[in-house]
């Protein structure tokens, strides 16, 4: 009977059809590919099934939920996350398959290459920043945060040495359909920890420091036009976290007064017949 350890590639997609097939080709190396689609209204879903690899539907408002869905669903002794957008090199795979047939580590952290627009950048806050990515799946006990997820696991950590390709911001739009999702989830979070009342002062304040941030104190500048459009980009991302942090605020909410006006529209109507 093998004693040989067992992994699962867990794949976190959501409308992720033109990603996902290249996603699933650089893990088959694992025993078993899982993608948890959180209810993607594209082609995902059957071109993950066609590529070999089991999908879970769900429908989550966070990262963790997803991951701590395909922590449910794995069965093997390791689990390995990665998003659709993602890739494994031959080498990353080949470290990733020693430690888990060694079992020298409970948690394997990876670098991660980021490539925006095209380009990989190394400043702005966007360096190779480094990932708990690979467990024992014993030692991981649950995933926590809603829009910036962390794992809570117990035993050994390894740093691997060679990196994640990550290939995000592709496109402006695609990048502004994600941030419609998570701003309003941090918009969330700051109205429910009762965040101060949002001012004009507030909304350009926000977002022209985590501009400077960026790009310069984060020296995003060093990274050419990808790193001022990013920080633009981030920056814009923060108004529009204090701007629906700002919706949130209004008393009465922005629904009941277009009801109140809609109200009114009618009873003009009625004045008239």
């Amino acid at each position: 009977m093998s004693n040989k350890s067992t992994i699962t590639a867990i794949i976190i997609a959501k409308n992720e059809e033109e990603m996902i097939v290249n996603c699933v080709e650089t893990v088959r190396w694992c025993d078993e590919i899982l993608v948890i689609d959180n209810n993607s209204t594209d082609k995902t879903v059957q071109l993950a099934e066609a590529s070999g690899a089991r999908v879970v539907g769900t429908k989550a408002s966070s990262f963790s939920e997803l991951r701590n869905e395909g922590l449910k669903k794995a069965k093997t002794d390791w689990v390995f996350y990665l998003d659709a957008d993602e890739r494994v090199t031959p080498k990353l795979a080949q470290e990733i398959q020693v430690h888990v047939e060694t079992n020298d580590a409970a948690v394997l952290q990876v670098k991660r290459k980021n490539i925006y627009y095209g380009q990989l950048v190394t400043h702005g806050g966007w360096g190779r920043d480094l990932l708990e990515r690979v467990f024992l799946r014993s030692a991981l006990k649950t995933w926590q945060g809603q829009v910036h997820e962390s794992p809570e696991f117990t035993g050994q950590v390894i740093k691997l040495h060679q990196e994640l390709v990550h290939f995000t911001h592709r496109n402006t739009r695609d990048n502004l359909l994600k941030s419609a999702d998570w701003t309003l989830i941090e918009a969330k979070l700051l109205y429910e920890a009762k965040s101060p009342q949002v001012k004009i002062s507030t909304l350009f304040r926000k977002a022209i420091m985590e501009f400077v941030r960026r790009l310069i104190f984060k020296k995003g500048y060093q990274d050419g036009i990808v790193g001022w459009i990013e920080s633009m980009v981030q920056g814009m991302n923060k108004f529009l976290v204090y701007l629906q942090l700002w919706e949130l605020q209004q008393k009465p909410s922005l629904s009941d007064q277009y009801q109140q006006a809609e109200r009114e529209i009618v009873e003009l109507w009625k004045q008239q017949s």
